[in-house]
């Protein structure tokens, strides 16, 4: 796929405040990660993950660099795909174990999980907008 049809921008009247908050949750989010790696860890080592702290550390790097490449408007579609991963496997690996207690113990716990992957996908369908760095490539 040539860089320029990954880069294409859209026009739709507020996408940039879409494109702003799910780059600031996941820079803040991998941020967060790479500033208390122990306890990053240990959330990871009680999840299951092999190698917890080496995954939450590879977490949190690509959660802030694509975040702040989705706030830059930079390569935004391909910065939204790992975005994306990483909210499925957050989903499957922390939220759907609530199932086990019903649907209401599920419906609070994952909609703020399912909101940022909708964000994403939105964000992997729709690209960058008029005012991200994407629009000058």
């Amino acid at each position: 796929m040539k860089i320029r049809r990954l880069s294409r921008t859209n026009n739709i009247p507020g996408y940039p405040l879409i494109r702003l908050i799910l780059g600031y949750v996941f820079l803040l989010a991998g941020a967060q990660k790479l500033l208390y790696p122990a306890a990053a860890g240990e959330r990871f080592l009680g999840l299951g993950f092999p190698l917890p702290a080496f995954t939450a550390g590879l977490v949190g790097v690509l959660e802030a660099l694509c975040g702040l490449l989705i706030l830059a408007g930079l390569f935004t579609r391909l910065a939204a795909v790992p975005v994306a991963v990483i909210m499925v496997v957050a989903i499957a690996t922390t939220k759907l174990p609530r199932l086990a207690g019903g649907f209401w113990e599920f419906a609070p716990a994952v909609r703020l999980d399912a909101a940022m992957l909708l964000l994403a996908l939105f964000v992997i369908i729709n690209g960058a907008d008029r005012f991200s760095l994407d629009r000058r490539l």
